[in-house]
């Protein structure tokens, strides 16, 4: 027979070996699970650098089209018959040039018409003047009234007029005869024939019929619009001394058609308007090139570009660095223990395949530029250095 001390003794010694047995189990198999358990992923790996920070000369790109410096739609200053055409379509004319004929007959005809007449007036006056000098003879006898001096000297001063009236209808007649022969009034490419030989041409008004139509190609001028926020920059930049106004100086400009890929012609600007235009809000310029080749014609459109500042320091970036968010354009900075800031940046040009950075970036910031689809704002990553940008 047990005593009850001792099975008591018993029991708790049991219950303790148990309960041992139970933390053994429990811890054992948590160290197992914590063994098993995979570790925290590093943060993010990333490509980071300083901007570029250099000197550059900023230009603004558009898009403008070629105009002709002059175009002349050829018309007859007086009306008749086309009787010949002398122009060559297409090809080069020069001022002065006969281009078209019109009958000069009728013409002519005027001619010796106003001739008879100012010989007239000629013999008119001889007679009115032999009139009145023969009145002073008599006036000064006493033998002929003052009324009828004065009548007589109305006469010749009649005539006088009547001379000067017949020799410039003489001169008029003289010029139509010279006008039947329509020649250039300008040099420049001609475009092709309007009318046919032998058409009646109206001539010498606004409604005149067109003969032709002569473009001066060199130089030739290229329209730009630029819009208002643009020319205000222009405007604050003329301010602060930066760029002077294209009205004042002549701003260089580039060009570059589509089928090139280097800005191969040279020009300046040579006209600013007086207004923003209402419907567009874009203020017009016209820039100048010359165009010895006539490789430059008008209607073609091209690339432009005008100096937009002068040299000055400037921040630029990889354009793989910027990220958009709708409308705002981002750059992803590394700040203190490595955590990303999302910088909104106000964008320049593209120089040297380089983004300028107007707003928003220092030259001792540190930018991710590779890998900014693993770079989340407030989060941290591991920067890799890398060689700045060129």
């Amino acid at each position: 027979m047990v005593c009850p001390s001792t099975y008591r003794f018993y029991s708790l010694n049991r219950l303790s070996a148990g309960a041992a047995l139970a933390l053994l189990l429990t811890f054992g198999v948590q160290g197992a699970l914590a063994a098993d358990a995979p570790a925290a992923a590093p943060p993010p790996a990333v490509t980071v650098a300083k901007p570029v920070f250099k000197e550059v000369t900023e230009w603004d790109e558009y898009t403008g089209r070629f105009v002709a410096q002059q175009r002349v739609d050829v018309r007859a200053r007086v009306s008749g018959y086309l009787q010949e055409v002398l122009l060559s379509e297409g090809h080069m004319v020069e001022e002065g040039q006969v281009l078209f004929q019109l009958d000069p007959e009728p013409m002519r005809a005027e001619v010796a018409r106003a001739e008879a007449k100012a010989a007239r007036a000629a013999t008119a006056l001889r007679v009115a003047e032999l009139e009145f000098e023969r009145g002073e003879r008599l006036a000064s006898s006493k033998a002929m009234s003052r009324e009828t001096m004065e009548e007589r000297r109305a006469n010749r001063d009649a005539a006088k007029a009547d001379v000067e009236a017949a020799r410039a209808e003489l001169r008029l007649a003289r010029l139509n005869l010279e006008y039947t022969e329509v020649r250039a009034p300008i040099s420049g490419l001609a475009s092709d024939v309007r009318v046919d030989r032998g058409n009646l041409i109206s001539g010498g008004s606004a409604d005149s019929t067109v003969l032709t139509t002569i473009l001066k190609l060199d130089p030739i001028e290229l329209e730009i619009e630029a819009s208002e926020s643009e020319f205000l920059r222009y405007s604050r930049l003329e301010s602060a001394g930066t760029r002077q106004s294209s009205r004042d100086i002549a701003n260089p400009v580039e060009a570059m058609l589509i089928d090139e890929e280097e800005w191969a012609h040279k020009g300046q600007m040579t006209f600013v308007d007086n207004e923003i235009d209402v419907n567009t809000a874009t203020m017009r310029g016209r820039a100048t090139f010359p165009n010895p080749g006539q490789v430059l014609l008008p209607g073609m459109f091209a690339r432009v570009r005008l100096l937009g500042a002068g040299a000055h320091k400037a921040v630029l970036v990889p354009e793989e660095a910027i990220v958009s968010d709708q409308a705002r354009k981002l750059v992803m900075v590394v700040g203190k223990d490595n955590i990303i800031e999302a910088r909104p940046v106000v964008l320049g040009p593209v120089i040297d395949a380089l983004r300028l950075i107007r707003e928003g970036l220092t030259p001792e910031d540190t930018i991710v530029v590779n890998g900014v689809q693993r770079a989340h704002p407030r989060k941290p990553v591991t920067p890799q250095e890398a060689a700045a940008p060129r």
